[in-house]
């Protein structure tokens, strides 16, 4: 279990994500900008700290202000929510780096699946295994099921 989360959002979704802290008893840190300081999230969160102006390429994707509030606020995880960045792969490397756990798809993953052709190889690939595996399931399964249909009554 976590010591302490930051969320790294704003907004209904901080709001969900802080709701499901406070029922697990995981204490929370928000984030918020200067447009968002009397925010329900900030309210509810244990802890608030301003990351900057309510431009949020000056806040909330500011991967520096976020990492330096998780350091702080001594949080050993980053809810980074949807949105913002929560689909970018620097995010969950800053946090590898400084040893915080990133509540989401690794990097990598994200580099796969974000690049759309390296995405569709990805799922042809577990495509082609998912039916390589059921003609062989299904082959076999194929002589049990016509033997049970066979017998007598």
């Amino acid at each position: 279990m976590f010591r302490k989360i930051l969320i790294a959002n704003r907004g209904e979704i901080a709001v969900r994500i802080l709701r499901a802290c406070r029922e697990l008893g995981i204490p929370t840190a928000a984030v918020f900008s200067e447009a968002d300081r009397g925010s329900l999230h900030v309210r509810l969160a244990d802890e608030a700290y301003p990351i900057g102006p309510a431009p949020s390429r000056e806040s909330y994707l500011r991967i520096d202000k976020i990492m330096n509030v998780a350091k702080r606020a001594a949080c050993d995880a980053i809810h980074p929510g949807y949105g913002f960045l929560a689909e970018n792969s620097a995010l969950p490397r800053a946090c590898a780096e400084a040893g915080i756990t990133f509540i989401g798809p690794s990097a990598e993953a994200m580099e796969t699946l974000g690049a759309k052709t390296a995405g569709r190889q990805l799922a042809r690939r577990a495509e082609a295994r998912r039916k390589n595996r059921r003609s062989a399931i299904g082959s076999s399964r194929g002589s049990s099921h016509r033997a049970w249909n066979q017998r007598p009554d």
